[in-house]
């Protein structure tokens, strides 16, 4: 495994992928990113198979989008509900809360301390249940189709982590890559504006609050403003930097993820702060900019408890339950 573990990253694993994508080291690969995600539940993928080029071109591609005026990234508007998350969320309209189901808490706890960040999401262009919301013909040409295109090269890399986990866990390489034919999954370009970095540090905003991802895995690109943490898994409510690692891609498991092992893989809590030693221009923290790739499965999957993550001894944690259910219960309470 030495050969394919690079390093650590404040107790992450950074792991060649590489092996894996040629089969010169599966296993070993597997296992790295196994122990990683059991650990922590996040782990740095170097030569993960999404070209550079193309990275670059998806980030310049939102920092185009994001410098339109605000009049015109209207254009493309989130619609109010919760579930469905397509087009554009301006400053401050979206506050990540979770397990909060009053319509009245939740107006309190996102006015204490809003989410100052501005996104735009996509997914499947063929989604009649969730439709996509572009911007309209002849504005910023060409976004809609680098959208589309890197939407899909994601999801070649996604199966190859599914891949990864169930050689790992030691069943079947296509177990879990059944379930996801990459229609319900969710394509985030993020913006974090500069911000005053004495409001940050006394929360009285935030990047992104604390939350764990709803789906199976989350594929991660980040610039080199840094500001990710995760939860220390060992000291529950304690924070650590999880800094940007050059040319890795950051993955981490989801709560259904999680729920399907058996409790076997993290879904660890993470939040976007102030980074630690940030460089501020006249007290203002960088803008930050990531992109997110959330994946998830066929809707109408069962997810029940994957083999040989429990036995006679230690049955099963969770019931078989729709993953359509589980992910629209979650969608709805985290907007």
């Amino acid at each position: 495994m030495t050969s394919v573990l690079l390093g650590d990253a404040h107790g992450i694993s950074v792991v060649d992928f590489k092996p894996f994508l040629d089969g010169s080291a599966k296993q070993d690969v597997a296992n790295a990113i196994l122990d990683s995600f059991k650990r922590v539940g996040f782990v740095y993928l170097i030569n993960h198979g999404i070209p550079e080029e193309q990275i670059q071109g998806m980030f310049d591609w939102s920092k185009r989008f994001f410098a339109q005026p605000m009049e015109v990234k209207q254009q493309a508007p989130h619609p109010p509900s919760g579930t469905h998350h397509r087009g554009y969320s301006a400053p401050g309209q979206e506050k990540v809360v979770q397990h909060v189901y009053d319509d009245n808490e939740l107006k309190d706890v996102r006015a204490k301390a809003p989410d100052v960040k501005e996104s735009f999401e996509c997914g499947w262009e063929d989604n009649a249940g969730m439709p996509n919301i572009w911007l309209p013909d002849g504005i910023l040409p060409g976004f809609k189709e680098a959208c589309t295109e890197f939407y899909w090269t994601c999801h070649e890399t996604e199966l190859q982590v599914l891949r990864a986990i169930t050689i790992g866990l030691g069943i079947g390489e296509d177990y879990l890559v059944k379930y996801h034919h990459g229609h319900d999954n969710q394509l985030r370009l993020l913006h974090y504006p500069s911000v005053p970095a004495a409001q940050l540090k006394d929360e009285k905003i935030t990047r992104i609050g604390a939350h764990s991802d709803f789906g199976s895995i989350t594929l991660l690109l980040q610039d080199d403003a840094g500001g990710l943490e995760i939860e220390d898994p060992n000291n529950p409510g304690e924070f650590k930097s999880a800094p940007p690692v050059a040319g890795a891609l950051a993955v981490n498991a989801g709560d259904l993820m999680m729920r399907w092992s058996n409790d076997v893989l993290r879904s660890t809590v993470h939040r976007v702060r102030a980074p630690p030693n940030a460089k501020t221009i006249d007290g203002m923290v960088p803008d930050r900019y990531s992109i997110p790739y959330f994946c998830s499965p066929k809707l109408t999957a069962v997810v029940e408890c994957l083999p040989g993550t429990y036995t006679a001894g230690e049955p099963p944690k969770y019931h078989p339950i729709s993953a359509g259910e589980y992910i629209l219960r979650r969608l709805a309470s985290n907007y």
